[in-house]
């Protein structure tokens, strides 16, 4: 039904825009959706589908498309189409007409990507005009100096089954030359491979690793190129790789992004959607428990959302919130299906099937969803829906007979077109010049059992998976229970637990040991602050895991209530001496301890830096910050240790500046300084935070003018009112400078000749 809205409000556009009910036009190409009817058993539709393309379809159009997407949706299309089309005419029924015209198609294709791999790397233009090619005036492309990994590894299966296919090699040895540039140019200490790569020089350009955007298929393809061609090279590579991965990405349940040459660091704290088809890679590779672990906490979220959002955070709150009907969690939960055979995961396809139908589906067919929060659509429907979604879930329900060929006897490319694996044995001419050295010693025996018979290895025993999932079903906060009364009461037979949650100290190592053994890590995020994060799969015991999913849920309740409690609004730190006059204001967060200047009367004094910087001890300083406003750095242990030092040592107040650099209240959100878990009674003096960026402002004053006055309050104050300065001004702040005003400011405080006008321009 779905097929036939396409045709009957698309055709012969590229793709339907269902809310619109009209075709959106990319390009003058072929339908990639040809396998689909095959498939869903519906023969003579995909010869009809056939005669249609080859009727309609000019492949000498005058548009730029890239080389990647046309290559694993058209290219892929037409040899997936090929494939089920000489199928079915040796079965005798159906496309008794057919003589390899998706073939000569698939042949044209090639030839008129073949001109983007001119690099002396071997790697692709990302973009190719598919009429005048490259670099020539009216190809507009040609200038582009940077591709993704995924973008130039992920063409072996097409292009090598097209050199199968025909018997013309060269397509084949362009993929493998791309693969080996990438191989070689690997990080050799992690075994990682970056995210964007110049293809004229092989620098890597985005230095983060995932196994997301940018990098996703390049992995999936070096495990399939063995599968599908029998290349013992692509295998090792991919081994090579996988064991860097896991060493790592991975931190179960979580897949997150590190640096190529620093892998212990984590290069941000969200996870996007394409991830999802990670699992299912991992069960083509045989290793099922990380696979099961992985999609089940992204059933979680899904279960808590409705959809997998494009991206989400290690808190599993919404990063971005598009969801474009990406198929890749559907796609991983039927190979998921195919290794355990544990129904638990038809009940996962029941779901997003009734999700599709109740979110996404609108008259003329699904639609893309805007905003999973809100529920709203966008007026697109993506291909890969029609070639990859549609295809996984009929195929997740589907019995051996209702499928009439043997689905075993393909592979499945990256946007779900089958290839035949008797390519393996089909004009093996091409010279196999990416044998490489230097691969590493790998200690994992289960690179002995790659690509498994899962009938043997994991039998179809439900229980398998389900207790490999029973600790990960609260891994998402939806499915916590909330309130500190119901945990307390939780605890068996009053058993005292080993660590709460209004006790905890990040500094306090037997803490942090506890934490370890409870499955609880620490994860410490760009912006400087420390996120808790449980795997319960690591604890060291189930009792310790039901311990740390207490703790968690404490920490959950405690850090809400505080919220509640002490939600308070920014602060102000405004720079009252000369030049400025009050006219620079920094946005400051406040403190949960200390003077609370929304109460009192703000606090006005110079700014001395502390010694030790970090205010961490007693300071050997004291009459540097004695009645003075102290500054210390963020860091090395509590912000309440930070108060008492420079308290005792005579300041009347203190601002700490963030150690992150770069920081800034514009990206990154404001929050409260907690207390360290004991009494802050003891605190009296006022205490402000202020991120990296806003703290050099005050800094740079310092070195240009050696007395540097602010005023500590809840909002800004008018400096002008009663008293005169140098310009004789009357200056009304009546609210913080913009990001845009500080900036200027920094640049005038080191040219004092241009002053006095800039203080007149910002003033009027």
């Amino acid at each position: 039904e779905h097929f036939r809205a396409v045709y009957e409000h698309a055709y012969p556009a590229d793709e339907l825009m269902p809310l619109t009910c009209r075709g959106r036009v990319r390009g003058q190409e072929p339908s990639r959706a040809l396998t689909q009817w095959v498939v869903l058993n519906k023969t003579k539709e995909f010869e009809d589908a056939v005669r249609k393309v080859l009727r309609d379809v000019n492949l000498d159009n005058d548009v730029v498309v890239s080389v990647f997407e046309t290559n694993i949706r058209v290219l892929g299309g037409l040899l997936g189409g090929h494939s089920l089309a000489i199928m079915l005419k040796e079965k005798g029924e159906y496309m008794q007409w057919y003589n390899d015209e998706l073939l000569q198609m698939a042949k044209q294709l090639g030839y008129k990507l073949l001109p983007a791999f001119n690099t002396t790397s071997g790697l692709p233009y990302p973009r190719i005009n598919l009429k005048f090619g490259i670099r020539k005036p009216e190809a507009r492309t040609g200038t582009e100096t940077d591709t993704c990994t995924a973008c130039a590894g992920t063409l072996i299966l097409e292009f090598a089954a097209l050199s199968r296919f025909t018997g013309a090699t060269i397509f084949e040895e362009y993929a493998r030359k791309a693969l080996d540039f990438l191989w070689e140019k690997r990080q050799r200490s992690s075994n990682l491979v970056g995210v964007t790569i110049n293809i004229h020089t092989g620098d890597w350009v985005r230095k983060d690793s995932g196994v997301g955007a940018g990098i996703d298929s390049y992995y999936e393809y070096l495990l399939k190129a063995y599968v599908l061609l029998g290349d013992d090279s692509f295998l090792e590579r991919f081994n090579t790789h996988y064991d860097a991965i896991m060493r790592y990405i991975s931190q179960p349940p979580l897949l997150l992004d590190v640096h190529i040459h620093k892998p212990m660091l984590n290069a941000r704290t969200w996870m996007d959607a394409l991830l999802a088809f990670f699992p299912g890679l991992q069960v083509l590779k045989g290793d099922i428990r990380p696979a099961i672990e992985t999609h089940e906490m992204l059933y979680q979220v899904i279960k808590k959302h409705n959809f997998l959002p494009e991206a989400f955070t290690t808190d599993f709150r919404v990063h971005w919130a598009q969801h474009p009907l990406r198929p890749e969690f559907a796609e991983s939960t039927y190979f998921l299906y195919k290794a355990t055979g544990d129904p638990y995961y038809l009940e996962v396809g029941k779901t997003l099937i009734e999700n599709l139908n109740k979110y996404a589906r609108v008259p003329c067919g699904f639609a893309a969803m805007k905003d999973v929060r809100t529920g709203s659509h966008e007026d697109r429907m993506d291909s890969f829906f029609l070639a990859e979604m549609f295809k996984y879930l009929y195929l997740l329900f589907a019995d051996k007979e209702d499928i009439i060929f043997d689905i075993e006897d393909y592979i499945f490319t990256t946007e779900a077109h089958l290839l035949p694996l008797w390519l393996s044995t089909t004009n093996q001419s091409i010279s196999k010049k990416n044998t490489t050295s230097e691969y590493t010693e790998l200690d994992d025996s289960n690179f002995d059992w790659t690509c498994p018979n899962t009938q043997i290895l994991f039998p179809n025993d439900p229980l398998y998976a389900q207790s490999i999932r029973e600790p990960l079903k609260n891994v998402v906060d939806k499915s916590c229970p909330r309130g500190i009364i119901r945990v307390e009461e939780s605890f068996r037979s009053g058993a005292k637990p080993p660590l709460r949650a209004r006790d905890f100290m990040a500094t306090n190592p037997e803490h942090l040991e506890i934490l370890k053994k409870m499955g609880v890590s620490l994860i410490h995020l760009k912006d400087g602050r420390v996120q808790l994060v449980q795997h319960a799969i690591q604890a060291a015991s189930s009792i310790d895991a039901e311990d740390g999913l207490r703790f968690m849920q404490e920490m959950i309740e405690l850090s809400s209530q505080q919220q509640k409690e002490q939600q308070l609004p920014p602060r102000a730190v405004q720079i009252v001496s000369h030049p400025f006059f009050g006219r620079v204001v920094l946005t400051a967060g406040p403190a949960q301890f200390g003077l609370d200047l929304s109460k009192h009367k703000e606090t006005r004094g110079f700014v001395a830096s502390s010694k030790p910087y970090n205010g961490c001890s007693e300071l050997t300083n004291p009459e540097a910050v004695m009645g003075k406003i102290a500054l210390i750095q963020r860091g090395q242990c509590m912000f309440a240790e930070k108060a008492r030092n420079i308290q005792n040592a005579g300041a009347i107040g203190g601002i700490v500046i963030d150690d992150n650099e770069g920081s800034s209240s514009d990206t990154a959100p404001l929050f409260q300084m907690a207390g360290d878990g004991k009494d802050t009674d003891d605190i009296k003096i006022p205490m402000l935070f202020l991120f990296s960026k806003e703290g050099s402002i005050i800094l740079d004053a310092i070195r240009e003018y050696e007395e540097v006055e602010v005023l500590l309050s809840d909002k800004a104050k008018d400096r002008g009112k009663g008293k005169k300065n140098p310009f004789n001004l009357n200056i009304h702040t009546c609210s913080p400078f913009s990001s845009a005003d500080t900036r200027s400011y920094i640049s005038f405080i080191r040219n004092k000749k241009r002053l006095y006008r800039v203080v007149l321009y910002t003033v009027y």
